[in-house]
């Protein structure tokens, strides 16, 4: 389930004023403890904001091929088959 940042710093001030322990109380509202030290964090290091989702990005290949170099590379796996480890 996602939680808005607001719910998130609800969350972490219902924790930290909750008369149970930490683990006692993240049972109950169903929340890791990774995930809540997470927020706490983020929270403690840049407010609310940092509590916001932010969209995955893809990450960069470390294998691609340059497109300035994909044409001489493929005429070049054409033309000596032999060098290839397959």
């Amino acid at each position: 389930m996602r939680y808005t940042a607001a719910e998130k710093r609800e969350i972490i001030q219902l924790v930290e004023q909750s008369s149970l322990p930490v683990k006692q109380t993240l049972q109950r509202l169903d929340i890791t403890k990774s995930t809540f030290y997470n927020w706490l964090h983020r929270y403690h290091w840049g407010g609310e904001d940092r509590l916001i989702d932010k969209r995955p990005e893809p990450g960069k290949v470390w294998n691609k091929v340059p497109s300035n170099h994909h044409e001489s590379l493929l005429k070049l796996a054409l033309d000596r088959p032999e060098l290839s480890p397959r």
